[in-house]
């Protein structure tokens, strides 16, 4: 695993001068608060627009950046400094990403001792710390919830939930997880199965699945942990008296049903469909709401308004998803097995991912992450695995922009794919060709067309600056197809118990 390591740091060290994520600015101006003022302003601190919206343990660990970012250019830390970007405020925030995914790297390689030495584990651990994700996001928040599964997958049922808990005060979007945690947790490690005597008089351990017992003291000792982590995280703003604040930071239920770049789910279709019934409806001669006819087009966050179908409340997005994941966790209550507790560990990230609210498209790797351990188990696991990870790592391209990023990221996902999946189809004894139907292979073929579409023929005709949002929801529709039709063949394997 050593080569895969230098492999990924030489790329991202060619790559410093090359292109900068979105969130550039977000991390530097959090660098600045948390160093330049007391704890007591850091979730009030509004000068930029980018606001301190994580939990408390990330607004700690960007503290610990802070401590050595005097030495590459103080001037990062300026509060006021917006849009700071000498070039050693690039190559710090650069090397710190570099090393923080170390944690990542560490994981995978517990994984591949966890899960056997196999060569499909090798090429699993390298496709996760190779994902094209990662040229965009950093993995370090990853590298912690895969140390959680691995850490389940060992039965260290306490050490796995005292790290998840810890995950979700570093990053609360890992909250759509949670149910997956707190139903098997509960069943494996609160439920003590109760050995069933056989024949021979030895115990069989087997038949616990429907004769177990409740274990206050594993409870206690399970809740107990994850209390004592919440209250070393939140202690300080309770006792400031700033938890209201802090939470209106974490949950801006103000914004929009929609991200300004729509996330390829559910509701990227929903608003699509709407887009499309108002030219129906114009010509029908409909009375149309006049007030959202470009709110879902103009790009603006917290201006998601839907002219034809029904407006779309957060209340709304909570009882469906809820629902989307309520069908999974009751197989997993009632069959508490490892892989299943990953296969609905998934689901959940999907249910919250396709229906909730305000969802960024950087949440898809909540799904493509943990995929990733199942992509080998069968062929119809790969089959979903090929059609996620295309329209999912699709979804991600408008966020690196520019011209010149379109060779980065577009080479690097190629190489990526063209190594991962032969190599995943050759663990499973069958040739990658027979994998996809053939109606699965046009979608990927459609991908093609689209990046055409988007970087070349439209501008070709109707010129620069013209529908600029129009290649952005097609992106995203065309890509949420993908995504809903993974969900749904997951699904329903997992109930018909063929996945």
């Amino acid at each position: 695993m050593l080569n895969v390591l230098v492999v990924s740091s030489i790329v991202k060290l060619l790559l410093v001068r090359a292109y900068r994520s979105t969130d550039f600015e977000v991390h530097r101006n959090w660098l600045a608060i948390t160093y330049s003022l007391p704890i007591s302003e850091w979730y009030y601190e509004k000068t930029s627009e980018w606001t301190l919206d994580y939990p408390p343990f990330f607004a700690w660990f960007e503290r610990c950046l802070a401590t050595f970012a005097p030495l590459a250019d103080e001037k990062m830390l300026q509060v006021d400094n917006l849009n700071y970007a000498s070039e050693n405020t690039v190559l710090f925030q650069r090397l710190t990403v570099i090393v923080s995914e170390l944690v990542l790297y560490w994981a995978i390689l517990r994984y591949r001792r966890s899960f056997g030495s196999k060569y499909v584990h090798w090429v699993i651990a390298g496709s996760i710390f190779l994902h094209p994700g990662f040229l965009i996001y950093n993995g370090f928040l990853y590298g912690i919830l895969l140390h959680s599964i691995v850490e389940m997958k060992k039965r260290r049922y306490l050490l796995s939930g005292f790290l998840f808990a810890a995950l979700l005060n570093f990053k609360h979007i890992y909250l759509y997880m949670a149910p997956a945690y707190f139903v098997y947790l509960l069943k494996a490690y609160c439920f003590q199965p109760i050995p069933t005597p056989t024949e021979n008089g030895h115990a069989d351990r087997q038949a616990y699945a429907n004769v177990s017992r409740f274990s206050l003291a594993n409870f206690v000792k399970l809740g107990a942990t994850v209390a004592a982590v919440f209250a070393i995280s939140l202690g300080p703003f309770v006792y400031m008296g700033q938890i209201p604040q802090l939470l209106s930071r974490l949950f801006p239920f103000t914004r929009g049903l929609c991200h300004a770049y729509w996330a390829p789910n559910f509701w990227a279709l929903y608003a699509g469909a709407d887009r499309v019934l108002i030219i129906i409806g114009k010509r029908l001669g409909w009375s149309l709401n006049q007030d959202a006819l470009g709110s879902m087009t103009r790009g603006f966050v917290g201006d998601t308004k839907f002219a034809v179908l029904p407006q779309v409340d957060a209340i709304h997005t909570l009882i469906i998803t809820v629902i989307a994941q309520l069908i999974p966790l009751q197989l997993l209550w009632r069959k508490p097995t490892f892989n299943n507790f990953l296969t609905s560990l998934v689901l959940c990230g999907f249910a919250s991912f396709l229906f909730g609210w305000h969802v960024h498209e950087k949440a898809i790797l909540l799904i493509l992450i943990p995929y990733s351990l199942m992509a080998a188990n069968t062929k119809a696991h790969l089959r979903i695995f090929i059609i996620l990870s295309a329209s999912g790592i699709y979804s991600l391209f408008p966020l690196l922009f520019h011209s010149a990023e379109t060779p980065i990221k577009t080479i690097f996902t190629l190489t990526w794919f063209l190594i991962v999946l032969p190599s995943l189809a050759r663990t499973l004894h069958t040739p990658l060709r027979a994998v996809l139907h053939p109606l699965e292979y046009l979608y990927l073929v459609g991908l093609v067309v689209l990046q055409l579409y988007t970087d070349v023929l439209h501008t070709v005709i109707f010129g620069t600056g013209k529908l600029e949002f129009l290649p952005l929801m097609m992106i995203s529709i065309y890509t949420a197809l993908g995504v809903c039709y993974g969900w749904v063949r997951l699904m329903v394997g997992y109930l018909n118990g063929t996945i």
